[in-house]
């Protein structure tokens, strides 16, 4: 596994490498390397789900760490499945979703990380952002609601927060992007459509913001360039066994440094 060096981004397997402000994402693989197997690892998943259920139970009992996961991607990226299919297989009382929708009235009224800073995890939880504080400095920059000298703001904010979290309450920041083909999206899409089952998921906004897919692209290496102290994983995401690998692969790695103990009897 790559260090966490905040100068480099992890990808696919934890093996490669590249100074952050190199980072073009129309260069970078969307799918898992022709050598892997996809029975093969999904067997690898299902072991490491297994061992995730008792590092989780650790996690909780011990209370000394928290865990936080940042899911960011395209519309049609995965997030739901991923969440459901990695997360959804531990102890409930020790894990919650936040999904970030457009801000309410009451949260604009406050600074862009009010609505964020209630949700960071106590410890002992595992909390998961469904989209999250990147959100201010990608769609908002997308669409112009928020010019570049207030994005920068945002970033510096971004990276403080972050910091904070990590050093006065022992919180291990775990940060996704989902890196998904703008062909595989538009199939996902499509798929909403015609699907019962994904049907209720169909936003006819998600095929105007798909036409903004290269500002969105460059938005994003921005991002990761100006907000690596923590670093990225960019995650190849057609496939979904390869990307629930990956994300499972990493929370496993992260829970399994920690060295835990069962805290033993109360006096």
């Amino acid at each position: 596994m790559t260090g966490h060096n905040s100068n480099f981004f992890i990808l696919q397997n934890y093996q490669i490498s590249k100074p952050m402000s190199s980072i073009e994402l129309k260069k970078i693989s969307t799918r898992a390397p022709k050598e892997w197997d996809k029975e093969e690892t999904k067997k690898k998943t299902a072991k490491i789900l297994e061992e995730l259920d008792e590092l989780q139970n650790l996690l909780f009992a011990e209370s000394k760490h928290s865990v936080l996961v940042v899911i960011q991607g395209m519309d049609g990226s995965g997030k739901d499945g991923l969440i459901r299919n990695v997360l959804g297989n531990m102890n409930p009382q020790g894990v919650m979703v936040k999904s970030y929708k457009a801000p309410t009235a009451e949260e604009l009224s406050h600074d862009f990380l009010w609505r964020i800073h209630q949700h960071v995890p106590a410890k002992g939880m595992i909390q998961v952002f469904n989209r999250s504080h990147y959100e201010d400095i990608l769609v908002t920059r997308v669409h112009k609601w928020c010019d570049d000298t207030t994005a920068k703001k945002r970033m510096k904010a971004i990276n403080d927060f972050e910091e904070l979290i990590q050093e006065h309450n022992h919180t291990h920041i775990l940060k996704f992007y989902l890196h998904i083909s703008p062909e595989e999206q538009q199939e996902r899409l499509h798929e909403r459509l015609k699907d019962p089952a994904k049907m209720w998921k169909y936003n006819e906004k998600d095929f105007e913001e798909a036409k903004l897919w290269d500002i969105y692209m460059q938005m994003y290496e921005e991002c990761f360039e100006n907000c690596n102290k923590v670093p990225w994983t960019i995650v190849p995401a057609d496939q979904n066994w390869y990307k629930e690998y990956i994300v499972a692969a990493q929370l496993h790695d992260v829970l399994k440094h920690l060295e835990m103990q069962y805290p033993g009897l109360k006096k």
